[in-house]
């Protein structure tokens, strides 16, 4: 997906404008949740993000998603990882 038809999908979803983020190589952070929903599209690098011992890799123009208060966590690639991402309060 290009940062055109993300943009376009946030705003079908009602979510608000998305922020860079970016993430050390070969760094992570253990099982936790979040108090949002999240949707991010990745513009450079790689995340592994393991979901109930499910482990999805998302490169660049791949979009994930997080429902509100859903355990799961992640692993950045070699290079880091740099997406937009937005969240939304349930």
């Amino acid at each position: 997906m290009d940062k055109q038809e993300f943009l376009e999908l946030l705003e079908e979803k009602k979510f608000p404008d998305p922020t860079l983020v970016e993430q050390e190589p070969n760094k992570g952070l253990d099982l936790h949740r979040h108090d949002f929903e999240v949707y991010a599209l990745v513009v450079e690098g790689s995340i592994e993000i393991d979901i109930e011992g499910v482990k999805s890799t998302y490169g660049i123009n791949d979009v994930f998603h997080l429902v509100f208060q859903q355990p799961h966590s992640e692993k950045y690639g070699p290079i880091g990882v740099k997406y937009l991402a937005n969240r939304k309060s349930s």
